[in-house]
């Protein structure tokens, strides 16, 4: 009988986290028929159950249900209690007052409610935005590196909201011996972006791996401008990396540039790939840069947020990158610099990303 018991209330638990018509009406159901039986406690004892303790019903409708079932709970809700009021006895100053409060309440409720642009109750909207957060996340997971190479990224969304749009989509071959990575800033920050992010990385996840890098260029510049939206352009960075010889080649869409770790040299130099962000033309400028990682050598892809401050100009920017590069890769090598890269940059109102590709061993020996 437990069993049978929690089977189903399990199963309403999950009709109502679809935010279902059927699974609104049951919770509606449920709640209004609560409310019952508190007007027929306050018949019977107002002072156990005044016309303020139906403010938790109130409470728990905006919590559990959409608009239109919320304002029907409300209504229900809002006449129990003043009827149960009205009988108990007359109406003085401190009750009009509490009738007041619960006219106040119930508007500041159902407004809230209609401001739900999902359409979705509370709870439900942020398990939504949790999701988007959790994907958003997961489309930038870095794939296990094959031995002699070391991979890693850090991230921090714009005011530490949680959602960013910055973001990264990667590709290693079936064989191992080649890396594909696109780390991308779509035009936005933080909350705003994360749609848009999640949109445009779904399509980019689709992409890499299948198209040269001038190709996939091309084919993201065609997807943000079949949107049509004013805001819908960004700028992105695309490398291909042969891990079995170190050679790279860089395509630049409008983003900072990338910077290469000279070991030798023991200097950050600045690439000369340069380009237009894609999304604004429809044949954008892009320019691309060649090299070959010798063993300690490493790549440095940031994304604007990093290096812009409104005391200084993105030149000075990218050379205190340098040196923050410089200090974070002597400090501790290549594990675990990115995080402390990004933990230099000062907390503002852009989001920042910083992916670091380094050669920590010889040739790989990866076999197909």
């Amino acid at each position: 009988m437990t069993n049978v018991a929690s089977r189903y209330l399990r199963d309403r638990v999950r009709r109502w986290r679809t935010g279902s018509t059927e699974g609104q009406r049951e919770v509606l159901g449920v709640l209004m028929a609560l409310v019952a039986v508190s007007f027929v406690i306050s018949l019977t004892d107002y002072n156990a159950l005044p016309l303020t303790s139906y403010f938790v019903w109130l409470i728990v409708g905006m919590l559990l249900l959409r608009f239109w079932f919320l304002a029907v709970m409300t209504t229900w809700t809002a006449c129990a209690a003043v009827t149960a009021m009205l009988l108990e006895g007359p109406v003085d100053g401190p009750r009009t007052a509490a009738l007041i409060t619960m006219g106040v309440a119930v508007a500041l409720i159902l407004y809230q409610s209609s401001r739900q642009r999902s359409g979705l109750p509370s709870p439900l909207s942020e398990a939504l935005l949790s999701e988007l957060k959790d994907r958003l996340q997961s489309q930038s997971a870095l794939p296990p590196m094959p031995e002699g190479w070391h991979a890693e990224t850090a991230m921090i969304a714009s005011d530490g909201v949680g959602y960013a749009g910055d973001f990264l989509v990667a590709d290693l071959a079936d064989d191992r011996r080649r890396l594909e990575l696109v780390l991308v800033d779509v035009c936005g920050k933080g909350l705003g972006a994360g749609p848009q992010a999640l949109q445009f990385a779904g399509a980019l996840g689709g992409l890499i791996g299948s198209l040269p890098p001038g190709d996939l260029m091309q084919a993201a510049n065609r997807f943000l401008l079949r949107r049509g939206l004013d805001d819908s352009f960004a700028t992105a960075v695309h490398v291909v990396l042969d891990l079995h010889d170190g050679r790279y080649s860089v395509t630049s869409a409008g983003h900072p540039p990338a910077l290469r770790w000279d070991t030798a040299a023991d200097v950050w130099h600045i690439d000369n790939a340069r380009g237009m962000a894609i999304g604004i033309e429809p044949d954008p400028e892009l320019t691309v840069s060649e090299g070959v990682l010798g063993v300690g050598d490493a790549l440095l892809f940031y994304t604007d947020g990093v290096i812009e401050s409104p005391i200084s100009d993105l030149d000075s920017g990218i050379d205190w990158l340098r040196r923050v590069a410089r200090d974070a890769i002597r400090d501790g090598g290549p594990v675990g610099s990115a995080r402390r890269m990004i933990d230099r940059v000062e907390r503002g109102d852009d989001d920042r990303a910083v992916l670091v590709l380094s050669r920590t061993g010889g040739p790989s020996t990866a076999r197909g």
